[in-house]
């Protein structure tokens, strides 16, 4: 938010330079992004008096015109301004002066000129008199301005400017309003901390609240409807209002925190917002259809057209404003065309009220419309400055635009705000600054700022009455963070020795797994990834695959309401994608070997029993891809294509460290069209992940030149199911040994070994203790279509095992194999 340091001074006279001013703002939690100057001191410009005028001798729209500058005899200046007359003190820039004018091209953008001696149409031209545009006090160009008749010949316009409360020099001090800090969203809130750091008087605006009631009562009512929304509504009515242009000092404030003035009336309301931090509206009174305003929700979708010209589409429950008939105003955010000031106004309603922030927030985000006045609302204004500020600007139209108070005001207030006491301990002060401050310095900081301090047991602790503009101080903490940001970070010293928690911070166990399984992918040649999380709506729907992790919930993608492009418009259901995109930037750049993972969140409009919020679920998943030569080509190897199961060894690596228990690989017919090859991972029964091919269509269009392998595991899953076993405990060696036995079995070519696997384990029992394969022939002296499968059988026990039993074990496993497979024992 901009802030006008001239516009600051009128509130406290800080006498700090520019600089110092925006460093102490910085230091004391207001951080500033940028300071603009603005306007030129306008060196050469001065007050004129036109002494006579004539037509030019070759140019029907131009005026001679001699102009008495004060000092030497008059000059002749050529105008092209119809109003230009003689008798008239005008604005002079003299001849070597440089002023600022709208381009030619562009007029919202001032170009520097110089002001020279020249002949116009042959007519010596010695000066230039000058609009209000082209001296920056306004956009109005269309003729010369006219100075008051007893400005003095001669003078400094910028002299004659500050006699009348304006300046030609300004500063715009841009701050980032942290959302804890509303009171910081207006002039009088960074005046009231620059009082503070410094010491000089803070100055507020004198206003005259009358009573509720009076003569505006008989006017109009207020009548609210939803008082958890709205806490209080004031109306104050001025009468016989004069539309017409702002003064040029208000324009000034006004474009020096970037707002177009508009006009008096519009003007006013928005000046007393960013004076007071309340927002205001003004309604054309002769169009309402009724002296009743009313404050409701709408029930069901209605339309609306608010300010800007656009029919818009309110949600049920949008808090409005409505007069007798129709509604006038969406409540916090804008309001509407039907009761807009315009030039015809005579009649002025000002709205000031409190509504509940997190409303305005839903409503502003509903309809993708963020105001001025929303902004402030969202953050929470102050409850009891209702009054004020609409008598703040009443006054001020009485004055600038010749309207009528209405007597008296109406106040609908159904909620009374009831001010936060907070117990301030001396000694946790100093426990928590380390640094020991006095009562009495602690009393006036916070006083200065509009807490209400007493002190209590002899000094040691303090009651504090938080100032209704500061929602954000709740608790003890926060009294001393103001403390702390009043007395100065940079005077806090530096502790000598401080000290250090006696035990180290423990790694949950999901973290532990991750770090674990990150150490071994990098160890075994993977690269980590970090792709962005938003991906275009059309991408995004490709990969809500039921194959993959994410979408095997269901459900549809997640668009945001306000992308910053349509390429990043939504959520990733998947991590492939992003990393897809890496495996192409880096193939196109010569890789011909890419071993990549990545962990990240994947997110889907979906209701499951893994939902933190209603109807969305959003799950931690790992993406580890291979493409390429799985090893360079050297003078005793050949480069080999890497394979699924290649992938599929790293996963049983990764698994088999996190003490995943139970894994099944378990092929599966791909049914999409973005995989060719699929194979299921299950743990306990439960699916975990999927390792698989890209199908060739979607790694053509992907801009990829090599088939693609990737595992993808829902993480999240993976981590709940592996936590009970990944701490490991202490298992003494086996004193007896090991039997072990070897069996070959031929079955068809194209059976499956993992699931024969599965069958050798159920059927060797609890003696066998571990089964691996270490031959596979296809070939001569074997049927076509058969293979043979060979397998390692390790068995043993706490106790010596005998043959005997070890082959009654190894016969029940082949008659398992023989059942299940038709599979026949090679001899």
């Amino acid at each position: 938010m901009k802030i006008s340091v001239n516009w600051l001074s009128d509130y406290v006279d800080h006498g700090l330079s520019v600089d110092d001013l925006a460093e102490r703002l910085t230091m004391c939690g207001l951080e500033v992004e940028d300071v603009e100057k603005i306007g030129s001191p306008l060196e050469g410009v001065v007050v004129g008096h036109v002494l006579e005028t004539g037509a030019h001798p070759k140019a029907d729209r131009l005026t001679v015109c001699r102009v008495d500058l004060g000092s030497g005899d008059p000059v002749s200046i050529v105008c092209g301004a119809p109003n230009v007359a003689p008798g008239q003190k005008v604005c002079v820039a003299t001849v070597g002066s440089t002023i600022s004018v709208p381009s030619r091209d562009n007029p919202s953008e001032r170009v520097p000129v110089k002001i020279k001696k020249t002949k116009i149409r042959g007519e010596v031209s010695q000066g230039m008199i000058c609009a209000e545009a082209e001296v920056g006090l306004s956009d109005e160009n269309t003729g010369i301005m006219v100075l008051d008749e007893n400005a003095a010949v001669g003078q400094a316009f910028a002299e004659y400017l500050s006699k009348k409360g304006a300046a030609m020099v300004d500063h715009a001090i841009d701050i980032a309003i942290t959302p804890n800090r509303p009171d910081a969203a207006c002039h009088l809130g960074v005046a009231r901390d620059i009082s503070a750091l410094t010491g000089a008087p803070f100055s507020v605006p004198t206003v005259d609240v009358p009573e509720a009631g009076g003569e505006a009562a008989d006017a109009f009512s207020v009548h609210v409807e939803a008082p958890d929304a709205c806490h209080r509504y004031v109306g104050v009515l001025v009468k016989d209002v004069a539309i017409g242009e702002s003064p040029s000092w208000l324009q000034q404030r006004l474009r020096a925190i970037g707002l177009r003035s508009r006009n008096n009336v519009v003007d006013i309301t928005n000046y007393v917002m960013y004076e007071f931090g309340q927002p205001l509206h003004a309604f054309d009174f002769d169009l309402l259809a009724g002296p009743e305003i009313t404050v409701r929700r709408t029930r069901g979708t209605t339309k609306f057209t608010t300010l800007d010209g656009l029919e818009r589409d309110l949600p049920d429950g949008t808090l409005m404003i409505a007069d007798g008939e129709r509604d006038i105003a969406i409540a916090g955010v804008m309001g509407g065309e039907n009761s807009e000031v315009t030039e015809s106004t005579r009649n002025v309603l000002i709205e000031s009220a409190y509504f509940e922030p997190s409303g305005i927030r839903r409503t502003a985000k509903a309809l993708q419309l963020q105001t001025d006045a929303s902004y402030r609302f969202e953050r929470g204004v102050d409850p009891t400055g209702q009054a004020r500020a609409a008598m703040r600007a009443a006054e001020m139209m009485e004055k600038l635009a010749s309207g009528r108070i209405v007597d008296g005001l109406v106040d609908a207030h159904p909620i009374v705000h009831s001010p936060t006491v907070i117990r301030l301990r001396k000694s946790r002060v100093k426990a928590v600054l380390g640094v020991k401050i006095s009562g009495d310095r602690i009393t006036r900081l916070l006083s200065a700022i509009g807490f209400e301090v007493e002190s209590e047991d002899g000094g040691n602790t303090f009651s504090c009455s938080v100032p209704p503009y500061r929602p954000d101080v709740e608790r003890e903490i926060d009294v001393i963070e103001e403390i702390a940001r009043l007395y100065g970070f940079d005077n806090i010293p530096e502790p000598v020795r401080s000290s250090v928690p006696n035990h180290p911070v423990q790694m949950t166990t999901d973290r532990k797994l991750r770090e674990q399984t990150r150490d071994l992918l990098v160890g075994l040649g993977y690269r980590e990834t970090c792709t962005n999380s938003m991906l275009k709506k059309e991408t995004a729907q490709t990969f809500l695959d039921e194959a993959l992790p994410g979408g095997r919930f269901g459900g549809e993608v997640i668009e945001t309401l306000n992308p910053i492009s349509q390429e990043m418009s939504t959520l990733r259901p998947s991590l492939l994608p992003g990393v897809l995109v890496v495996v192409s930037y880096n193939q196109n750049r010569g890789r011909n070997s890419i071993r990549f993972f990545e962990f990240g969140r994947v997110h889907v409009r979906v209701h499951t029993e893994h939902s933190i919020v209603a109807n969305y679920t959003e799950r931690e998943c790992l993406i580890v891809v291979l493409s390429g030569d799985r090893s360079d080509s050297g003078w005793d190897t050949r480069a080999r294509s890497t394979d699924i199961f290649d992938l599929k060894g790293v996963a049983e690596n990764v698994l088999e460290a996190i003490r995943l228990p139970e894994v099944r690989f378990e092929p599966v017919k791909a049914r999409s069209g973005l995989v060719d090859q699929q194979i299921a991972i299950l743990s306990a029964g439960e699916r975990v992940g999927v390792l698989g091919r890209l199908a060739t269509a979607v790694a053509e269009s992907g801009d990829l030149r090599a088939p693609l392998y990737f595992l993808e595991l829902d993480w999240s899953t993976v981590c709940d199911l592996a936590a009970p076993h990944f701490f490991r405990t202490y298992e003494p060696f086996s004193r007896h040994p090991v039997v072990e036995r070897d069996i070959a079995v031929l079955v068809d070519r194209s059976t499956p070994v993992g699931p024969m696997m599965d069958v050798i384990r159920s059927a060797g029992g609890l003696l066998l203790s571990s089964i691996k394969v270490f031959d596979l022939y296809e070939g001569e002296r074997i049927d076509a279509n058969s293979k043979s499968v060979a397998f390692a059988l390790t068995f043993g026990a706490d106790r010596t095992l005998r043959d005997a039993e070890v082959d009654k074990r190894v016969a029940t496993i082949v008659e398992a194999l023989e059942k299940e497979y038709d599979a026949q024992l090679r001899e």
